[in-house]
Order: C-alpha cells, then structure tokens, then sequence
C-alpha cells in the first residue's frame, strides 16, 4: 500500500520559519579579519568568541564550528582560547593570483542556537616573488643597415606579487649601440623596448649581447635578468672572392670514376645568403659537363667517367662563384691527364683461313692481322709471339701487319684441330697483354688404308652348326674422316676342295658380321682359311687383308663303325673256332671298330652285350679282344652265340653291335659232323623212312649248301676288300708292327688273325679250312693263307 501524503502540523511549521529567520539574521552580520600571507600553521588571526559574544568555554557548549564554502579549509578555532588561528601555510598568489584585493569567507555556525555567522578574512600581500622572464635568454635580430632609432620589441617581466610589491622598472646593461625604453600599457604592466642609437656593421660586430634587468618595489628590492642576443642580419654588401685567379691539377687518366680532382675555394664574408656561395661552370661544352662533376655548395670537381690520354690530354675549363644577392667572381681550371699504360694490345684479324687440307705444303698463309695499342711511347710498342709447340710461324710484314704460316706438312689424324693463341705484350710498366685464338680445322685425304687391331684371326664353330649363324665380327678402323673412314669388308675370292668359299661363309658388307652359308661336317671339313678385306670409300680407295682360321669343332654324330667282324651282306654271320683244348684267356677272336668323330667322341670301349653261354667269353674293355674265361667242357654247346657293343664316349654316346658265332671244337670234321648230328634228327639208314624224313633229309643238305656258299662268298668279300686296302694304303699285308689301327687319330687294338675259307665243287665236294690262330704282329699275306692245313670233306 502507498504512504498516506504527510501533513505538516503547527509544530513544525513554527520550526521552519525560525530557521528562516536565524538564517536571515546571520546573513546581516559580518565579522572581519586581516592577516598576511605566508604565516606559519597557527597563527593568530582573530577572537571569535569576543566578537561572538561569548566566552571561550561556551563555544564547546554551544557547537560553535567553523564552516568553509569551499573543499580547503584555511582556518580552525582554539576552543581553549577561543581564537580563529591559519589551519595551514597560505599563498595569496596561489588563491587571488593578481587581484588587488584577496578575501577569503566562510561562516561560524552556532548548533545550538542554528546561528550562521560570516566571517571575511583579507590576506595580505608580502614581497615575496622575484620579477621573472619567461626565458632565460632572448634572441632577437636587426639588418645591420637599419636606420637609427629603431625599436626592438623585448620581452617583458612577471611579478606574482602587488602593489608596491609588483613590477616597478627595467635597467639595461652598458651598451653604446642600444638604449632602453619602457612602455606602460593599459593594463598597468610595463613593456621594455630597444632603441637603436648607433649604425650597426655586421662583418665587425655581428652579435650584440645585452643584460635586463627587471625591478619591483618591495622591501628589499627583488630582480630578475634575461640574456638579450642582438643578431645584426646581414646585407649584401660584399662580393665573393676565389684563392686563386687559376687552378691547375695534374692527375693519371686511370683514376676511378667519382675521384675528387681539386677543391675551388671562394670567400664571402656577408652572411646567410648573401655569403652562402654555389659554384658552376661557365659557358662550358659538353664533354666538359659529362666528364667533370662541380659539387655547387662545395667547390669540388669529380670525375664522372673515366679520363681518355688518347682522347684528350688536357681539360681546360671556367668556374662561378655566384652569393645569394647575385655577386659573382671567377677562376679558370686547367686539368692536364698523364698518360698509363691502361690500353691493352689489340688483334685485328684482316683475312683468315678456317680450314687447311693436311696435305698443304709448308709456308702455307693461314691468316693475316694486325696488331694495335693505343698507349703512346714505351706503352705503345708490342710484341706479337705464338707458342713454340706448333707447326706455324709469325712473319711480320709492314705497319705491324703479321702473317701466320705453316712451318711443316700437317696430319689431321695426329691432330685434328689446332686452337693457336696469339699473344701481344706491349713495354709498359706493368706490360698490358691480349690473347687472341685462330681455330685452324684441318681437312683429311685418305692417306691412310683401314686396319685391323690384329694381325690375323682365329675362330671355331661347332659342326652341324645352323644355317646364316653369326659364326664371328672383324673390325677395322680407318684413322681417316668422313668417306675416307667408311670401310667395307669382302672375303677374297678363294676356292677349297675345288668349291668356292663364298658357298661355305659370306661378311656382311657394313658390319664385318661372318655367317655360315651353310651347315658344316667337321669329318670333311675341318678348316678354312680365309683373307678378309677391309676397304675404305675415299678416292682412290684404300684397303688392307687380315687371314682368318676357321676351325670346326666336332660333335658326336657319327656311331662306332665295326670294321671285322664284318656283316655278310646275306644277314648270316662268321663262324670262330675255339678248339675245346683251349685255356681260360684263350684268345678266340677280337672285335675291331672305329669311330670317324674325333677327341672323346671317338674313344670306344667293348662290353659283352649278350651271351648263349654266361660266363664263358669276355670281351676286352678298351681292345675288343675275345677269350676265354674258363676251360671249354664237353657238355658246353658246339655252336655259341655272343652279341658284343662298342660304345664311344660322346654326349649323348653312340654305340653298335655285332653278332659273333664261335665253334667250339678239336677239328673240321669234328665241327661238321658235330653240324650234321645237329642239323639231322634221325638216321638216313633207316628202311622205314617216310615221305617226311626224306624231305627233312633234303632240306638239311640244302641248308649246309647254303651255310658253305655263304662262307665262300664271306671269304671272297674279305678278300677282295684286303686287296682294295692294301691298294690304298700299301696293303694290310705288309702293315707296321703298330697293332693299333685307327681312323681320326683314335686308333684300336688289332692282333693279327688270319681265317680262309674255299670251297670246290666238283663231284658235289666242299673244300673248307678252318685255320689256326696267328699270333704274329702283322695280318698274314695270302701266301701264308695257303700254307694253312686243308680238310677234304665228302659228301656222305
């Protein structure tokens, strides 16, 4: 809920208008004191509870207490004594600054009659402040052609203080230049000015210090001073002034770029701008201004390219000194440059040949130049040198012109190129020198045939090689260039065994490749020897031969070829005879073959492949011998069959075999009828023969017809091949004791046997020898075939 507004009762309004009226009342009374400034904290300014009236312990009582209109309290009550004492030390600059008058007011309230009493205290000034300048010292400036009488405005002094205490009088220090004058303004304060009472010359006195001095009117006197510094301005009443009417600098043309050659010194003793000079040069071309630089504030001349002795000796040139008033003076400058060796010799090439055939006879001009520096005297004399190491000259012709000749005939393939460095020194101290490079290419002639890295070659290739193989590479090399370089290969047309070469190998034309035409059997053709040459393209053409072995190496291609026994053409087989007296070794025959490859693939060895009786025979591993292993028995069969192998020792190996048929018996009547019991099954006595036997009876006699007509035609082919050997080879007959024979180098045992067989026919009788073993070293002649015994054999 809202409060209810308050109304004021009698009681209350009789207590606002008393206030009013104490408020009313202490505004018509006044009390008022005076003390000076700067007293210390304490001191007496007044008795206020005299002029309140009261005594001193009532102001206690009565909350007697003092009231400040502002945040600073200056003053305080004793209540002890009742007196109004400074509360602190007061400035009366700092609270009424220049005021004439300074009053300070606040009020003495009385709590417990609500009585306000104003109080007014007047602060009194004391000399306690020094006249003061803002500035310690003053520059101030005057044209030293001023007229007499003119006015400087000075600055003025400040006194805090007032009244007496204030600013009363300025005093100048003793100048005869300057008087001083002071200016009273509206504002009380007092300006002081300087007047110019003698003309004034700046190039003799050109600063006027003068002393201010400000006074006021205390007790004692206080001042304050300030510097015044008169700057006399110049004027333009002198003109400018060079050391020297002329200059002269002598300086080496190799100096850098930007090198300080001399300095121009002109005076002016006006000032500011009017002694402030800047130089230039005058009426000058322009070589002289893009070769020389004038620092304008300076004076100073500099190089801004590099000085020519060749090009100009000397430079002689004019320079201004000009002051801000426009007067100006003048001086020549004469720079002289000394001559340096800075110029290196230099080759100019008039006429010249880049390429020379090797060929050229000497003295040939290869080019003509000459030789040049641009330095004068000892700086300017050259000397033109080649090195010693080549096949050319220097022949010096007129106004230093030089020929470059060849001292001997060259050869490119010895060097090809030739980089020769012309060298020119000249005499200066340092000597300057300059290399100049002729490139001479020399050209090539065939002069020189293709050749090979060897003397000759030697290469193998395996038989039954395959067709257009690659079998080796030659290679020649020309030290020629060019077409005189390119080199073809041919073979030389040659013939072997009547057959050309070309039909066996060809060369491949560009490459020098050897191919197979065709492929080679090494047991008819074991080598070829060929020329191969090599020609070049240059003209004439040039070439060179290189022999070639070509060996074929062997395969194993061809099996063992059995020699004795040999086959019948019939497909029956030899008989041996082995007499069943013989010993274990007997010698019973003996397996002869040979192998028509070569080296390993043509060293045999026998073995016994198959035999009727196991155990029997043996069979000689490396001589093919057949013998005996043991004593022959009766009950051993008369007819034994064994099947021998012959392998060589190629990869894969090869191998053959024969099929040996021995008779095992005493005598040739024995083994036949041995045969006929074997061949005839039953009596031919016997009456009671049926149509059967008969005809069994006849087909047996038909087979021995057969078995002895074979034996006939086996003997009469080995005999007509022993009389074919022993035509092409002095004839087995009388073969050397060696007992070995042998094809290709691999030769086989052979023990001499001989084994005749003839038959007869007349009457229907066989005439068959069974000879004995020869145990001789050479194969038996016919005439001691016919000394063998001879068995008649009938017919029964």
């Amino acid at each position: 809920m809202r409060n209810p507004p308050r109304r004021w009762c009698c009681r209350e309004l009789l207590l606002l208008f008393m206030l009013l009226g104490t408020l009313y009342e202490m505004g018509s009374g006044q009390i008022s004191y005076s003390v000076r400034e700067e007293l210390e904290k304490g001191s007496f300014v007044g008795n206020i509870a005299r002029d309140l009236g009261l005594e001193p312990e009532e102001l206690v009582e009565r909350g007697v207490r003092v009231v400040s209109k502002s945040r600073t309290q200056l003053f305080s009550l004793k209540h002890q004594s009742g007196s109004l004492v400074t509360k602190d030390r007061i400035d009366r600059e700092e609270l009424c600054a220049q005021s004439a008058r300074c009053l300070v007011s606040f009020n003495i309230l009385l709590e417990n009659k609500m009585k306000i009493y104003g109080v007014e205290v007047e602060i009194l000034d004391i000399n306690d402040n020094f006249p003061r300048f803002r500035d310690e010292e003053v520059r101030v400036k005057i044209n030293e052609n001023a007229a007499v009488g003119t006015r400087l405005v000075l600055p003025f002094a400040r006194d805090a203080d007032v009244g007496v205490n204030a600013l009363q009088s300025y005093q100048l220090s003793s100048n005869p230049h300057f008087s001083l004058n002071v200016i009273s303004g509206t504002d009380g304060q007092k300006y002081p000015e300087l007047v110019l009472k003698q003309p004034l010359d700046r190039e003799k006195e050109a600063v006027h210090n003068l002393l201010i001095t400000a006074l006021d009117g205390g007790d004692p006197v206080l001042s304050g001073t300030t510097h015044i510094h008169v700057m006399v301005l110049d004027a333009n009443d002198n003109a400018p002034l060079f050391t020297q009417s002329e200059y002269k600098v002598s300086v080496p043309e190799n100096i850098p770029i930007g090198t300080q050659l001399l300095t121009l010194t002109a005076t002016d003793p006006d000032e500011g701008i009017n002694g402030k000079l800047t130089y230039s040069f005058h009426n000058e071309d322009d070589k002289i201004l893009e070769t020389f630089q004038l620092d304008s504030n300076l004076g100073e001349i500099s190089t801004m390219q590099s000085l020519d002795y060749e090009e100009s000796r000397f430079y002689l040139m004019e320079v201004v000194a000009q002051d801000g008033g426009a007067l100006l003076a003048s001086a020549k400058v004469l720079v002289s440059v000394q001559d340096v060796n800075d110029n290196a010799p230099e080759v100019i090439l008039t006429s010249l040949t880049s390429s020379l055939s090797e060929d050229c006879l000497p003295g040939t001009v290869i080019a003509l130049f000459r030789v040049h520096d641009g330095d004068s005297g000892e700086n300017g004399e050259i000397t033109c040198s080649i090195p010693r190491n080549l096949p050319f000259k220097l022949e010096k012709s007129v106004d230093n012109y030089y020929h470059l000749l060849t001292t001997k005939t060259l050869d490119r393939e010895e060097t090809s190129d030739y980089n020769i460095t012309i060298t020119v020194i000249d005499h200066g101290t340092p000597p300057l020198s300059t290399e100049d490079c002729i490139s001479l290419k020399v050209t090539d002639v065939n002069d020189n045939p293709p050749a090979f890295s060897h003397a000759s070659y030697s290469t193998s290739l395996l038989e039954n090689n395959p067709r257009g193989i690659s079998i080796f590479s030659l290679t020649a090399h020309d030290p020629d260039s060019g077409e005189n370089a390119q080199v073809t290969y041919s073979l030389v047309k040659d013939t072997f065994q009547g057959v050309p070469l070309s039909s066996y190998v060809s060369i491949n034309s560009d490459t020098g490749v050897l191919y197979a035409l065709q492929s080679l059997d090494y047991e008819q053709l074991r080598d070829l020897q060929l020329w191969v040459t090599a020609s070049d393209s240059g003209n004439p053409p040039l070439s060179s031969n290189v022999s070639l072995s070509l060996f074929v190496l062997d395969q194993n291609d061809n099996a063992p070829e059995i020699l004795y026994p040999a086959l019948p053409t019939d497909g029956s087989t030899g008989v041996e005879l082995a007499p069943r007296s013989a010993e274990p070794g007997y010698l019973v025959t003996k397996v002869v073959a040979v192998d028509r490859d070569s080296g390993q693939n043509a060293w045999l060895s026998y073995r016994l492949l198959k035999a009727s009786e196991p155990g029997l025979f043996s069979v000689g591993l490396h001589t093919g011998e057949v013998r005996t292993v043991r004593v022959l028995l009766d009950r051993d069969a008369l007819k034994q069959t064994l099947v021998v192998a012959v392998q060589d020792h190629g990869q894969p190996p090869l191998s053959a075999t024969v099929t040996l048929t021995v008779a095992v018996a005493d005598s040739i009547p024995e083994v036949l009828t041995d045969l006929d019991s074997i061949k005839t099954p039953a009596s031919l006595e016997d009456s009671d023969l049926t149509l059967h036997l008969v005809v069994a009876v006849a087909l047996v006699s038909c087979v021995f017809l057969i078995f002895v007509i074979v034996l006939l035609v086996l003997r009469l082919q080995r005999w007509h091949k022993s009389r074919l050997l022993q035509a092409s080879g002095d004839g087995l007959g009388v073969m050397p004791t060696s007992q070995f024979v042998g094809m290709d180098g691999v030769q086989a045992f052979l023990q001499t046997y001989s084994h005749q067989v003839s038959l007869t026919t007349d009457s229907r009788r066989s005439h068959l020898i069974f000879p004995q073993p020869n145990y001789a070293d050479t194969l038996i002649s016919e005439e001691s075939c016919g000394k063998s015994e001879s068995l008649l054999v009938s017919d029964k």
